[in-house]
């Protein structure tokens, strides 16, 4: 499964989870979703505040009706995204705003900050890769290693827990990451 795929289970999980009423998912959609549905409430609306308040309108009435999103017609994202926008052509036609539309080009200034997809592949296929290639060192040297980077970890306090001298420690370290980095080089 990929980053993208993964993202879109838990968005989707997420709603299933909102459409029960649980509140923390309402959360966890907006935040998914918040810079996404802001942008298409901003290109119609054409106004910054206008934009913030119909999201704010679309956000509130998904509580209330997150009970009609079926995950058999649409994907999450997909769902929110027309819901968005019609929360916003209804402000156009209420006659509360008064402005144009913005450009197209105006969206660009509204920064996402989710990492592109393509950055989240890129990343999934080196941590594949260095967990395979810790996969591959000895007990001792892939223990130590993942105790030290991944768990912040001293030296000394993990030479003191295997009761081995600290020497012993860093030689594992160095001799595991060395075997590290040639398995990475060789996969690269």
């Amino acid at each position: 499964m990929t980053a993208a795929d993964a993202a879109r289970e838990r968005l989707k999980t997420a709603m299933i989870r909102l459409a029960a009423g649980e509140r923390a998912a309402l959360e966890e959609v907006y935040r998914a979703t918040s810079v996404k549905l802001f942008g298409i409430c901003y290109r119609i609306l054409g106004d910054r505040k206008e934009a913030e308040d119909a999201l704010q309108d679309v956000y509130v009435n998904l509580w209330r009706r997150a009970d009609r999103y079926d995950p058999a017609r649409a994907s999450p994202i997909s769902w929110l995204a027309v819901f968005a926008r019609n929360r916003a052509i209804d402000r156009l036609r209420s006659g509360r705003v008064q402005r144009e539309a913005a450009p197209l080009e105006a969206a660009a200034e509204i920064a996402d900050a989710a990492p592109l997809a393509e950055d989240l592949l890129i990343d999934a296929e080196r941590t594949a890769r260095v967990h395979h290639c810790l996969g591959e060192l000895e007990a001792n040297q892939r223990d130590s290693i993942r105790a030290a980077f991944f768990d912040g970890r001293t030296y000394a306090d993990l030479a003191e827990q295997q009761d081995v001298p600290l020497g012993t420690m860093k030689s594992w370290i160095r001799r595991g990451m060395m075997r590290l980095k040639a398995c990475l080089e060789d996969a690269a």
